[in-house]
């Protein structure tokens, strides 16, 4: 594939971007797509850390004592808000990161912005693994949590912005295929830790070290992207950096439309700041999908799954190595079902998996919450056979968010903003993720507490809402370029073209829109 050239369609004057897929490309994308290791690891070493005994005895006795008090209730052993804090407080400290990130992609590039994140990680990773009281504990989380909101925003725009328009939905899902990988990595990292007493857990949080390292010293190697390059009046240094990462000098056309996109948010952003621009009709269609996605990402209920699955696991009647061995098989059918992703994005389009994703998670739940409510009560495990079962079933709901809901969720926001409200968008983006996941893990134990196998007739609701929002307000984006996106997308929507004045006169799109 890096060998040849391959032409990339591009905008609807029919011009032809000239190309190749080069070894460069790929090299830059793995690099910046290490940020969702870090993340990824992040969020899978939480809930082994939650459910070792070493951990719970230091800094949470009141839980410790309760998992192993005899007929305690099943889905309340770990109901906690201090315990639930150690896990969300990462989320709340990224939600308002992202913010900043944003200004931050726009005034020092994505490159650099990266290289702020994997600061964050280091720093938050020397805290957390060398706690001795709770405070240093959520401190540490918080420096992780500026890391993710650093990473979580330039590292998508990043990957978009190198990638040609036929392989972007590819290129940019390695931020998800290495969300994914972090954490099947830390479900190992925590099966093994959890028989290393009394440190396993500060090995396990101390872990995190190596792919923020990784993403630091990467980072230093890779280059800015042309357009980042050009938005900030680099425009010599934009055009040999296209050059390069497309193998040719013939990109002419590329980089005037990149030119044209920059001196038209340019000329917009003198009239209106960005997060003002953001409120006007034409820039509703991609704020409403890309705060969608991410809630609908939250209320699949996969983190809740990733966060606490070896508590989860626990619930069902699986001793502490069982349960942490069953994350580590959850978290490997995660990652193959992410490459699965990787090839078919580009090939069938962003709509067909996500609709396909919303019917096999919908059984999947409906399927775990019914087994879960026959034979899961408040004081007894189900059968070794039940067990597995659900196991199974959790393995196919996570197989299909794992190529569709999860990397879709970054992509989508990533490549449908014009370039004057890229960052802010994609900031709003990041900060609704980090906001309902922060939700979603401090709200995650006390819910499973009061719900019991309910909450996952909860979840499975939220899905069918999914799939009638896919099928009538989702646009299709396979194939278009990124700069194109508002000619070629949003104003031929049978619904989002009424926020154009191109369709109607300026005071009948603020009245329809």
């Amino acid at each position: 594939m890096a060998g040849g050239f391959a032409v990339s369609k591009s905008g609807a004057d029919g011009r032809e971007f000239k190309g190749r897929i080069t070894w460069y490309v790929w090299m830059c994308g793995i690099v910046a797509a290490t940020s969702g290791l870090m993340f990824g690891y992040d969020v899978g070493i939480s809930g082994g850390v939650t459910a070792m005994d070493d951990f719970l005895e230091l800094f949470f006795p009141s839980v410790y004592a309760r998992k192993h008090r005899a007929r305690e209730n099943n889905y309340c052993k770990f109901d906690d808000q201090r315990l639930q804090l150690f896990t969300s407080s990462l989320y709340l400290a990224a939600l308002v990161a992202s913010f900043v990130a944003s200004r931050a992609c726009s005034r020092f590039g994505r490159k650099r912005t990266m290289q702020a994140a994997s600061v964050f990680f280091l720093a938050g990773t020397a805290l957390c693994a060398s706690a001795t009281n709770i405070a240093m504990l959520i401190v540490g989380r918080v420096c992780l949590g500026v890391g993710v909101g650093f990473g979580n925003q330039a590292a998508p725009l990043f990957l978009s912005e190198i990638a040609p328009a036929h392989v972007r939905g590819a290129l940019n899902i390695l931020f998800q295929l290495n969300v994914t990988v972090g954490i099947l990595i830390a479900s190992v990292v925590n099966y093994f830790a959890s028989r290393a007493h009394p440190l396993g857990w500060r090995y396990a949080l101390g872990g995190a070290a190596a792919p923020a390292a990784v993403l630091f010293l990467g980072s230093l190697a890779i280059t800015e992207t042309p357009t980042s390059l050009v938005e900030r009046g680099r425009t010599d240094a934009g055009r040999r950096t296209l050059e390069k990462i497309r193998g040719t000098a013939d990109v002419g056309a590329e980089f005037d439309e990149i030119r044209a996109a920059c001196d038209l948010a340019r000329a917009l952003g003198e009239e209106e700041k960005p997060y003002r621009r953001l409120m006007r009709p034409e820039s509703r269609p991609p704020l409403v999908i890309a705060i969608a996605m991410q809630v609908f990402q939250q209320f699949t209920g996969i983190n809740a799954l990733m966060f606490y699955a070896p508590v989860l696991f626990q619930t069902m009647g699986f001793e502490t190595d069982g349960s942490l061995l069953s994350a580590v098989v959850t978290g490997s059918v995660n990652v193959v079902s992410t490459v699965v992703s990787i090839v078919l994005v580009d090939r069938v389009g962003r709509r067909k998996l996500l609709l396909e994703a919303c019917a096999q998670m919908l059984v999947a739940q409906t399927a775990v919450g019914a087994i879960m409510l026959v034979h899961v009560r408040a004081n007894n495990n189900p059968s070794q056979s039940w067990a597995v079962a659900i196991v199974v079933l959790i393995c196919v709901y996570v197989s299909s968010f794992a190529w569709s809901w999860g990397p879709l969720g970054w992509l989508i926001p990533s490549e449908t903003f014009p370039l004057e409200t890229r960052t802010a968008g994609f900031s709003f983006a990041v900060s609704s993720n980090m906001l309902f996941t922060f939700l979603i893990a401090q709200a995650f134990l006390s819910m499973m507490c009061s719900m019991r196998a309910f909450i996952f007739f909860f979840f499975a609701a939220w899905i069918v809402v999914m799939a009638i929002f896919v099928l009538t307000l989702l646009p299709e984006t396979k194939g278009v370029s990124i700069d194109e996106m508002v000619d070629r997308v949003w104003r031929r929507h049978w619904f989002w073209k009424r926020c154009f004045a191109d369709d109607y006169d300026a005071a009948r799109v603020y009245d329809n829109c």
